[in-house]
């Protein structure tokens, strides 16, 4: 097919003037800034199709690199849709670790491998750090395989092999053992002649370093390079790029760093910033238009945008119209909120109005149990994307097996659940012996345990553990006949060592996990009893495994990318929730900047309408935090937004008043909610009412002598709302209610 002909392909036809531009900007490197929903993929697979119609490149001299299976699938099959078998020859187009598999497969023994090397999965890598850390005698309780695991992996996003990571890189885990750790673990990968993902792109640029006639070979085979979501890139991935320009330079990265929102999984946004400078000239084409949301969106999402420094500019705009504008709502508190969100929902559902083109998008998973809770109650369907649903979750259901074994020790099912989570020792072997002894005296499982133990059956640390288990089980059967149901729960949880198995685990989700067990913790307010919840809780699971047809979406912003409905619903616009109050204090400016990313994204996946929602007040942690709208709203466009805020003015002037408005890195040295960030505006709420919140303070004091029934004499450390750290000297340090110590 000729030049003419191609231009009149349809394809060709359905492209504006600057993503033409990027199409036929064949020589030399270019960046297309690609802003939310202005067609990027559009560019990319054209590019690449123009490349093989016009016959400027065969199939295997195209690089084409995506960062996920779908995208790299999806990009196939638009190519062979257009141009048939001239896609056959495509083998080049994939995600990074697939393209580094291919290289690796044509040159294992130039990095230590042999021809048919495995790739390990998250599993196989657990199982073997976890016998290093055991042949090194290291605590695993306390440095836990999965977290070495992270450890190393973010390593590996950073380029660095064990022999460059330095000590302040090596702070982190077993008191500076990680890197010999990371060496033991690459050694071990060799013997048993595997790679892990994060190797692809390692040994890749292993590979390509240590043998330059290969990297020249390479240099020479890729004469086009694409890369799709260049800013989610991180250091390996960028060096792997980079040493593959070579000689033709011909790279086009296409990206947006305004959506770059995954730092945590070692994306670089830099890596986008500084394409201009790594490729002195190179051509950066600007694509603004945007096919998917009307003109206030755009503006208000571009004048939001603006705020952060670190982007290279851009301006989204529309030929769809102004449409509506966004509306911003305050309630009084989540509950509310829920609420507010439930009828906008049921008047769309009863004006037949597709349930499918709705979402609400949340910062932290733990929001979502209060929107669950409310559809179940009205019957609206729905479904969350990129996890489970909240009483789906693992960490969910454990703690619900623990509130069933205190409420009915002859639950053999919630014991099973958790007899072993968190780690007690206690083997499958033995586990076997007491389901057989179960089985064979038609008994509860307890109630084996407990014969089995007199028995003497059982030894060392197993016999222990179980008999530690049994006793806390009765007495937790007990304390549940208090009436206080919340604080009844966190104690169980706590005694378990549930929460402190959580709190040590340093994965991505951890944190999480953490936030949704104590909104369970505040899930059970409404409720006569933690029996009455528990058989709430049946009924949910049940309700929602009969949901069929249209349903509303529910997920976090993170998950949200790359998504869009004509209505999106945008809940808990508070400081500390959004932007996240945590992830400010352990990334300052920085991570200020991503947060106001990730509202940009939530907003943007709006096409006609979105609607922005802050609460006066919020359970955090099981206390009531007296919130102020986040920053985020207050940076929206007055003329673009519709509000309910009386003094929508004033709460901008006042904000800007605030202390916490300038970042100084120094003021970010201690983490957590434990910081009053906003001192000036909030106060800790112990009990709510119909009418008003009633402020307490706690009737104790700090370094105040206290005792406890079971830890004996302790002295306070830090009060958080209920919530006491008390030192029992040889007990140790505990949290622990209120209500559960007395003055001494």
């Amino acid at each position: 097919m000729t030049n003419k002909n191609f231009e009149k392909a349809e394809i060709f036809k359905r492209l504006n003037e600057p993503q033409r531009e990027a199409v036929y900007h064949t020589e030399g490197p270019i960046l297309v800034l690609a802003g939310a929903g202005t067609g990027k993929t559009g560019v990319l697979t054209t590019r690449l199709i123009r490349l093989l119609i016009e016959k400027i490149a065969l199939p295997g001299e195209i690089l084409s690199v995506t960062f996920t299976n779908k995208a790299a699938n999806e990009m196939k099959e638009r190519i062979s849709n257009q141009i048939g078998d001239l896609s056959s020859g495509l083998k080049w187009l994939g995600t990074f670790h697939s393209v580094g598999a291919q290289i690796l497969r044509f040159h294992p023994n130039k990095v230590s491998l042999e021809n048919d090397f495995i790739i390990l999965d998250t599993d196989d890598q657990v199982r073997l750090l976890k016998q290093i850390i055991k042949d090194e005698n290291i605590d695993d309780k306390r440095w836990p395989a999965k977290q070495l695991l992270n450890v190393i992996d973010k390593w590996k996003n950073k380029g660095l092999y064990p022999e460059d990571v330095s000590t302040k890189d090596d702070d982190y885990f077993a008191n500076g053992k990680g890197h010999l750790l990371y060496k033991i673990y690459q050694e071990r990968l060799k013997y048993f002649n595997a790679v892990d993902f994060g190797d692809l792109i390692l040994e890749s640029i292993r590979l390509f370093e240590n043998n330059p006639d290969i990297l020249e070979s390479y240099q020479k085979r890729f004469k086009y390079i694409l890369v799709d979501e260049y800013q989610d890139t991180n250091v390996s991935q960028y060096k792997l790029l980079k040493l593959l320009t070579g000689q033709y330079q011909n790279i086009c990265c296409v990206g947006d760093d305004d959506q770059s929102i995954y730092s945590w999984r070692g994306a670089e946004i830099s890596n986008i910033l500084r394409f201009e400078k790594d490729f002195p000239n190179a051509k950066t084409i600007r694509l603004e238009e945007n096919y998917r949301s009307t003109g206030h969106i755009l503006t208000a999402a571009s004048k939001l945008i603006e705020n952060n420094d670190s982007r290279l500019g851009k301006t989204l705009w529309t030929n769809s119209g102004e449409g509506e504008k966004i509306t911003v709502k305050s309630n009084w508190d989540g509950e509310e909120e829920a609420r507010q969100i439930t009828s906008e929902l049921e008047k769309l559902s009863l004006n037949n109005f597709n349930l499918d083109e709705t979402a609400i998008l949340v910062r932290a998973s733990f929001q979502m149990r209060e929107f669950e809770d409310r559809f179940i109650a009205v019957g609206l369907p729905y479904k969350v994307i990129g996890g489970p649903r909240f009483y789906e979750r693992k960490e969910i259901r454990d703690v619900n097996a623990y509130l069933r074994l205190a409420t009915q020790p002859n639950d053999s099912l919630a014991l099973e659940r958790i007899i072993n989570t968190p780690k007690r020792g206690i083997g499958e072997t033995s586990v076997k012996k007491i389901r057989d002894r179960s089985k064979e005296n038609n008994l509860p499982l307890i109630e084996s345990i407990k014969e089995l133990i007199e028995e003497k059956s059982f030894k060392g640390k197993t016999a222990e553990s179980l008999n530690k288990l049994v006793n806390l089980v009765f007495h937790w059967n007990q304390l549940i006949k208090e009436e206080d149901k919340v604080e009844i729960a966190e104690v169980i949880i706590e005694d378990s060592g549930y929460l402190e198995m959580l709190r040590n685990d340093k994965s991505l989700t951890a944190e999480g996990r953490v936030e949704n067990v104590y909104e369970l913790f505040r899930s059970l307010e409404p409720f006569e009893s933690i029996k009455a919840y528990l058989e709430h809780i049946s009924l949910v699971m049940e309700i929602d495994s009969n949901q069929h047809g249209k349903k509303v979406s529910l997920m976090t912003l993170h998950a949200a990318k790359g998504l869009e409905f004509d209505y999106v619903f945008l809940p808990g616009w508070e400081e500390g929730v959004f932007p996240n109050q945590r992830a400010i204090d352990e990334g300052g400016l920085e991570a200020l900047e991503e947060e106001r990313r990730l509202a940009y994204v939530g907003v943007t996946r709006a096409k006609k309408k979105a609607s922005i929602y802050y609460s006066a007040n919020r359970r955090m942690h099981n206390q009531w935090i007296s919130s102020i709208p986040s920053r985020f709203v207050t940076e929206l466009p007055e003329e673009n937004i519709e509000t309910d805020l009386s003094n929508y003015a004033g709460e901008k002037e006042l904000f800007k008043e605030q202390e916490y408005i300038d970042f100084d890195q120094s003021d970010y040295e201690t983490p957590g909610w434990e910081r009053a960030r906003f001192e000036s505006k909030s106060k800790i709420i112990d009990n709510k009412t119909t009418e008003n919140y009633i402020v307490k303070d706690s009737p104790f004091e700090l370094n105040e002598k206290v005792t406890h029934k079971k830890f004996g004499k302790g002295k306070i450390l830090s009060i958080d709302g209920k919530k006491l750290t008390i030192s029992f000297g040889s007990n140790g340090t505990r949290k622990v209610m209120e209500n559960f110590v007395e003055k001494i």
